[in-house]
């Protein structure tokens, strides 16, 4: 059910990337923001961090993507530096949990929801992360950073610890507000 939430509001979050703000993001407060690039180095999306009540709710838009499922994970490390991204490390998990919502002893803190890529390479997500920005902002902007990864397949939600999600396509270092 919450995958299906999630597909109902992708049009109403590709209005709201695409420009248009929305009352949230008008009632939020930005927190961060990253430009999300592919191995080529081309800007495939962007991503962005807002905060309401204490609540981060991340939304991000690509472009340009191969069509499909795509996992998307943020990740312990701010670095996409080598050329097939692990300079990014492993999921962002600071409570030490399995991976995936479907596993009973999940998830990570990076353990975000599978954005559908349409056949024009467009595709829209987003993710109310797990806590609120006074527990776990200080994980996300610490000193190493954090960044956005997109895989190669889609997120099984159960795989510990990367839900057989395959390689990393794009990958993209938030940046503090």
């Amino acid at each position: 059910m919450p995958h299906r939430l999630i597909a109902a509001a992708a049009p109403i979050a590709l209005l709201a990337l695409a420009g248009c703000q929305t009352a949230y993001e008008s009632a939020a407060t930005p927190i961060g923001s990253a430009a999300i690039l592919d191995r080529q180095g081309t800007q495939v999306g962007v991503a962005r961090m807002y905060s309401l009540g204490g609540e981060i709710t991340l939304n991000a838009s690509f472009s340009g993507l191969p069509e499909g499922t795509k996992a998307v994970h943020l990740h312990t490390s701010g670095d996409c530096s080598a050329s097939d991204f692990t300079s990014a490390g492993g999921h962002l998990n600071p409570g030490g949990n399995q991976h995936g919502t479907r596993n009973p002893q999940g998830a990570h803190l990076g353990d975000l929801p599978n954005v559908s890529i349409a056949p024009d390479g467009s595709g829209t997500m987003s993710a109310i992360l797990r806590g609120t920005l006074n527990s776990v902002g200080s994980d996300i902007f610490d000193s190493d950073g954090t960044a956005i990864v997109v895989h190669e397949s889609e997120d099984d939600y159960r795989t510990d610890p990367t839900g057989a999600a395959g390689g990393r396509i794009a990958c993209g270092v938030f940046a503090q507000n």
